[in-house]
């Protein structure tokens, strides 16, 4: 799970080999997903594909959360920082 506090950003990232999906359970935020970057709100899930790079921003006043799922596993040795 991830929490994001207002006004924060998580630091723009890719997974070499892992799939992931972000569920919001809480919260609303802006995605950046490779070019793209939309709107998420709780009860949104984005498929992140491997080597897509990606970040989060929280938008609202209270705390975002999501649940992090990856496929293989998370490894600090698959995440590559590209900020």
């Amino acid at each position: 799970e991830a929490r994001v506090a207002p006004g924060d950003t998580t630091r723009l990232h890719r997974h070499r080999s892992s799939e992931e999906l972000y569920h919001v359970t809480q919260g609303e935020g802006w995605m950046t997903l490779g070019d793209r970057e939309f709107e998420v709100r709780a009860g949104d899930t984005v498929a992140i594909l491997p080597g897509t790079a990606h970040c989060i921003r929280n938008t609202g006043t209270g705390v975002l959360e999501i649940l992090c799922c990856c496929t293989p596993p998370y490894s600090d040795a698959d995440t590559e920082l590209v900020d």
